[in-house]
């Protein structure tokens, strides 16, 4: 509704130059007249008034022709109805009709659209800009800032959130995840990265001891008998546990192959295996999985996912120098000095621009077709008009110019027969 709004609107205004040129033709034409009637009344007086009367009468008739079909293209002339006139207005639904399947069949089918696009090297034009943005016009940058500000800021955040939440669980619920950390589990373990792990976990459990070292003490002093009370021995038995433990995980700590270390490492051994191979750990491995998706707060997570990620695009958006210059900027410059390299690389992104190009028309071309058709049929016969005339411009005039001039040479090559033959 827009576009046909939009092009109902008066028509645009003439470009420069076309209405002095209009001028000049009109202006040609009376001037022709006032000659043919000047030398009608002088021709007896020298046979050359003959040639110049010759001359002028038929560069009216010239000139009042090619008025007549000039302005026939677009309107009646003067406002007569008469038949075969105003041809582009009577026409124009003909005219968007065949507009829109010379785009179709022209620019739209995906054979044209690929075969043209094999021309372009889309990736070499990126990796230069990337490469050196400063270089670039920064209106360029300046268009596609603002193109990107206008389109994040008109979708339906509401409505878009959704989708990407739903899309977001709807992947992760189809997610393998067992397996998946089974087989990180295995590599971390092959190249000893889980050692960090279990040394983080014996430190983190002799911290926790050392907090609670009174609540062990009050847990021995409760389970011990009165004559233990009484004798202190439960406090004896406390500083025993206490030390012993302490100095299990400090053997832990310290010893790389302490027994205890080993059987953790079995521990997780199996554990990785079971999570690749076993279809019980796989369910269990989905349950937890389910259950942290349906969990509230990790649905409040999700949901602010795509707010986050909006709001860091139009941050980027509204001031892309500052993007260029930080790490992302540097990685953007890496990334086009690659593409400029790796003519693999060029030719893998070109082909998959040039397939995504390709689809689009297939699925999208009758649609832009469509629109073609009906945004002219919205067009008002003045709008129409005025755009067509303007978009021709001096050209139109010409013709009435060139038509007064060949008229006239005719009329005297005429007017020379006639005497001398």
């Amino acid at each position: 509704m827009k576009l046909l709004s939009r092009a109902s609107r008066p028509s645009e205004p003439p470009p420069a130059g076309l209405k002095q040129m209009r001028i000049v033709a009109t202006g040609l034409l009376v001037a022709m007249a006032a000659i043919f009637i000047a030398t009608r009344a002088l021709e007896g007086g020298h046979p050359a008034y003959g040639y110049i009367r010759a001359f002028a009468e038929a560069a009216m008739v010239g000139g009042l022709a090619d008025w007549f079909a000039v302005t026939a293209l677009f309107r009646h002339p003067l406002g007569l109805p008469i038949p075969h006139t105003a041809i582009i207005p009577r026409n124009k639904d003909r005219i968007g009709d065949t507009l829109a399947a010379f785009l179709r069949d022209n620019f739209l089918t995906p054979v044209v659209i690929s075969r043209r696009m094999r021309r372009m090297d889309i990736a070499s034009i990126a990796g230069a800009w990337l490469a050196n943005p400063g270089a670039s016009s920064k209106r360029i940058t300046r268009g596609i800032s603002r193109l990107a500000i206008e389109v994040l800021q008109a979708l339906d955040q509401e409505r878009l959130g959704g989708m990407v939440r739903s899309a977001m669980v709807q992947q992760v619920r189809g997610l393998k995840l067992a397996p998946l950390l089974g087989q990180a589990l295995s590599a971390a373990m092959a190249d000893n990265r889980h050692l960090p792990i279990l040394d983080g976990i014996v430190r983190a459990a002799g911290q926790v001891l050392e907090t609670n070292e009174q609540l062990v003490r009050t847990m021995v002093h409760e389970r011990a008998g009165a004559v233990m009370r009484w004798t202190g021995l439960d406090e004896t038995l406390s500083n025993k546990i206490i030390d012993g433990l302490k100095g299990l995980l400090q053997q832990m700590g310290e010893n790389p192959d302490h027994p205890l270390r080993e059987r953790a490492e079995e521990a997780l051994a199996t554990l990785a295996e079971d999570l690749q191979h076993s279809e019980a750990m796989a369910a269990r491995v989905d349950a937890l999985k389910l259950a942290m998706l349906e969990n509230p707060a990790m649905q409040r997570w999700i949901n602010g996912l795509w707010e986050q990620a909006r709001g860091a695009m139009l941050r980027i958006a509204r001031d892309p120098e500052k993007l260029l210059g930080g790490q992302v900027g540097e990685a953007l410059r890496q990334l086009g000095e690659t593409l400029q390299r790796e003519p693999r690389l060029r030719a893998t992104i070109n082909r998959f621009v040039r397939r995504a190009v390709v689809g689009t028309a297939a699925d999208y071309g009758d649609a832009i077709v469509r629109l073609v058709s009906e945004t002219v049929r919205g067009w008002d016969a003045e709008t129409i008009t005025g755009r067509l005339e303007n978009a021709v411009g001096k050209d139109l005039q010409f013709i009435r110019v060139n038509g007064t001039l060949v008229g006239g040479l005719v009329g005297v090559a005429i007017h020379t027969a006639d005497r001398w033959l």
